[in-house]
């Protein structure tokens, strides 16, 4: 429990920033969870959701929800899978 008048506004400015984080790093995971499956089903639109996924990761390391390097590690990620299905196909 805070003390002090300044740690009860910290704690409530951390609350309030861990809410909107938790908004961005849902969304980022949820559309990089679309594009794996759609790589690995071989669906046609893969490369659509793969580049929706790089702008909601770039989306959130703006934001600060995720660091800079997650989201490059991650968007890299996704594009070796791509290309890797693509020239398996």
């Amino acid at each position: 429990m805070a003390n002090t008048k300044s740690a009860e506004k910290a704690s409530r400015q951390n609350a309030k920033r861990a809410a909107s984080n938790r908004v961005y790093r849902s969304s980022a995971r949820t559309a990089v969870k679309k594009a794996r499956l759609a790589i690995e089903s071989g669906d046609p639109n893969a490369l659509e959701l793969v580049r929706n996924a790089e702008r909601v990761l770039a989306r959130a390391a703006n934001k600060g929800a995720i660091h800079h390097n997650n989201a490059a590690r991650r968007s890299s990620r996704l594009m070796l899978m791509l290309n890797k299905s693509q020239a398996a196909a």
